[in-house]
């Protein structure tokens, strides 16, 4: 294993600190989607990312606790990862299904992490 020293604002470091044992992980959840920002920047993003599109635009708003924790997923989103989870219960998925319903997975643990941090933003005192 490598360690890697980073610089990061007082702030940015006060974030991390609760989440150091995660970082290994958020960081390649940082790594996938700076992969799909540059792939973005060439084409539009595909649908089965529509998920990730939604995380990204959110976190760039800087939203507040409050807002990550009110945040839900479109409709349209909502039904496309019902549909998979339905078809995978009724037949095999192909290969690209299966990887969508993996990346949506792992968003929806992604989300999990960042309302679980969001909330805790409530019960420590600044």
């Amino acid at each position: 294993m490598t360690t890697i020293t980073l610089q990061v604002p007082d702030e940015v470091a006060k974030q991390l600190a609760p989440l150091r044992s995660q970082l290994p992980a958020l960081l390649l959840t940082a790594i996938e989607v700076a992969s799909l920002d540059r792939a973005a920047s060439a084409s539009v993003l595909p649908s089965e990312s529509r998920l990730l599109a939604e995380l990204v635009e959110l976190i760039t708003r800087r939203p507040t606790a409050t807002e990550i924790i009110a945040f839900k997923f479109s409709p349209q989103a909502q039904a496309r990862l019902q549909e998979l989870e339905d078809r995978n219960r009724e037949v095999s998925l192909n290969r690209d299904e299966s990887a969508e319903l993996e990346l949506y997975s792992q968003i929806n643990h992604l989300m999990i992490l960042l309302k679980a941090r969001a909330r805790q933003s409530y019960s420590t005192p600044n």
